[in-house]
């Protein structure tokens, strides 16, 4: 014998998988459709920032885009500072530099790593201030 739990939740979601997701009559809006077409993005930079967004989901990458914020730093420090090992962390700044948010200045053997560009800070604390406001 199944046990139906009853919540108000459930029926509110009930309730909202039974609207429609597209319009049901003809509300197509020309003017607004073609103003809308005319602003958007090209595909190709809609393609380029989802890459960089992709860059940026992983928590690690972004622990250290926020070291990066700090100071420049070298792979080892990046290790040590998140116990974990050089190849990992290497693995990580390839994928940030890939995106082209960390860039590299050497200094003999050992390379440091900073942020590209200001935009970079922009972003992480955008993202930061709008994931904090609950």
């Amino acid at each position: 014998m199944a046990v139906v739990k009853s919540t108000a939740k459930a029926k509110t979601k009930a309730a909202a998988e039974k609207e429609p997701l597209v319009c049901e009559g003809n509300c197509l809006h020309e003017k607004t459709v073609a103003q809308v077409r005319k602003g958007l993005s090209i595909p190709e930079d809609i393609d380029a920032t989802a890459e960089l967004f992709k860059a940026l989901a992983d928590p690690t990458r972004l622990r250290i885009v926020n070291a990066l914020l700090l100071s420049e730093i070298c792979v080892c420090d990046v290790a040590a500072l998140f116990g974990m090992s050089q190849p990992a962390v290497s693995h990580h700044l390839k994928v940030l530099r890939a995106a082209r948010l960390v860039r590299t200045r050497r200094d003999g053997k050992t390379i440091y790593y900073s942020l590209d560009d200001e935009h970079v800070a922009n972003i992480f604390y955008q993202g930061l201030l709008h994931a904090s406001h609950r």
